[in-house]
């Protein structure tokens, strides 16, 4: 029987506007990337056909020889690639990981300890919303808004009194908004005196890391969280590794995490999800792709001092990594990131509102923004092209700076949309958007 093709006019339609959309503006939002037209193919490839539960050469259903392979292959490319012995490539996504190894270490109750969510930690590191301060008992630690040195933000002193008072059985390193480089081997010294589980979060950082532009936490964390689609370049999905140092703490952790990802929180592995990992872990291990990495971190760096140069907050005092926190307290008053980031969105510069150490707004309207890299750079842009964003940043924040973001929650809805309705009318931020556009339409998307 033939099959009759039915177009989904409704539904093209959007995705075209949001291939245009994708064109004519700028990602800048540090956790987004670019996948390659090659990762994308396995993605819808005839893999999204198949169910597979299990593990290779353990699986419940029939019919997956090229499967087993498919995954064997992924796990020995991340294991090569971060220098661990086991991984698992089945999450879902980030948070699925790094619930698994909740469910592989902890039980319901047990005390966890992250850096809290205000001060740029990730919500299943313990945020009080999150699944992770729900089922378990969360302390929080946080960073200091100037620089310490060696340590970056991270006040080991006030780290370790928490960790000693409370007793974590588990740690997590790693934010989704810290600019700085992470000194793992400090928060190892930590976890190693009270005998807690160290499990580093790299979602944001793993491509870094594969191109050598951050440090390795493997020799001194048990265990090893990252999504694959950020830094890294690959399709959204998750990994979970075990370290050397891991295995040493508990032989049967590989065991653990396995049981706890499948049957304990997924049912089949997305196969397509998997083959395409393994593609981006293959372009990951090319020489090109450490040029690519290098030259993230040295875009972000080149943004980061054209900000200051234009009189802006930079959290941190600039970037060593991907990424930027702009923190506009001083500048634009508490709560300014929601102006911020419809600005600068509306001429084509995308990026996210974001808490800032010190906040004194909630999340919905907080006082910064965070932008990054490795979507501009997937673009070919270098650090010409980082002045001319850095720039165009500070002529709409110029703009926007005489908004005040009311106390009031009442007066504080009516006040936003007139902003909007403001910014939407401004005719330098029309020119601004005709400049943007013109000067992103010759870089085009990988």
């Amino acid at each position: 029987m033939k099959r009759i093709i039915i177009k989904d006019n409704q539904i093209n339609a959007l995705v075209q506007k949001e291939v245009l959309r994708q064109k004519v503006g700028i990602e800048l939002i540090p956790s987004e990337n670019y996948a390659s037209k090659n990762v994308r193919k396995h993605l819808s490839s005839a893999l999204v056909n198949k169910y597979s539960e299990g593990y290779p050469f353990k699986r419940y259903y029939g019919g997956n020889e090229f499967v087993d392979q498919i995954e064997s292959i992924a796990q020995d490319r991340v294991k090569k690639m971060f220098g661990v012995p086991f991984a698992n490539v089945q999450p879902y996504s980030g948070s699925p990981a790094n619930f698994a190894v909740y469910m592989a270490t902890c039980e319901p109750g047990d005390t966890i300890m992250g850096q809290a969510l205000i001060t740029g930690g990730h919500l299943t590191h313990g945020s009080h919303v999150s699944f992770s301060a729900k089922y378990f008992n969360s302390v929080q630690y946080g960073v200091d808004p100037i620089k310490h040195g060696k340590d970056g933000l991270f006040n080991f002193k006030e780290i370790r009194e928490i960790a000693l008072k409370n007793k974590p059985k588990l740690i997590w390193v790693g934010a989704s908004a810290y600019p700085l480089q992470i000194p793992f081997s400090k928060f190892a010294k930590i976890a190693d005196e009270i005998g807690a589980y160290l499990v580093a979060d790299i979602a944001h950082i793993a491509g870094l890391i594969a191109g050598g532009q951050h440090p390795s936490p493997a020799k001194h964390v048990h265990i090893i969280t990252t999504t694959t689609h950020k830094t890294l370049r690959g399709p959204r999905g998750g990994i979970v590794m075990v370290t050397e140092k891991g295995l040493k703490k508990d032989p049967d952790l590989p065991k653990k995490i396995n049981k706890a990802i499948f049957p304990g929180l997924q049912g089949g592995p997305h196969d397509n999800q998997t083959a395409a990992i393994a593609v981006a872990l293959h372009e990951a291990a090319q020489p090109s792709f450490q040029t690519y990495s290098k030259q993230i971190v040295l875009n972000s760096n080149v943004l980061a001092q054209a900000l200051i140069k234009g009189g802006l907050n930079l959290v941190g005092g600039g970037s060593e990594n991907h990424l930027i926190l702009v923190d506009l307290t001083k500048t634009h008053g508490p709560g300014a990131g929601i102006f911020a980031e419809y600005a600068l969105d509306h001429i084509g510069l995308t990026m996210n509102k974001n808490t800032v150490p010190g906040e004194q707004n909630s999340p919905f309207y907080p006082s910064g923004i965070r932008l990054g890299t490795p979507a501009a750079t997937s673009r070919g842009m270098k650090e010409k092209e980082m002045r001319f964003i850095g720039a165009k940043m500070v002529e709409v924040l110029e703009i926007i700076k005489k908004y005040r973001l009311p106390t009031d929650k009442v007066e504080r809805k009516v006040y936003i949309e007139k902003v909007k309705a403001e910014i939407n009318s401004n005719k330098k931020l029309k020119s601004l958007k005709r400049e943007v556009k013109a000067f992103a339409v010759k870089f085009i998307i990988p």
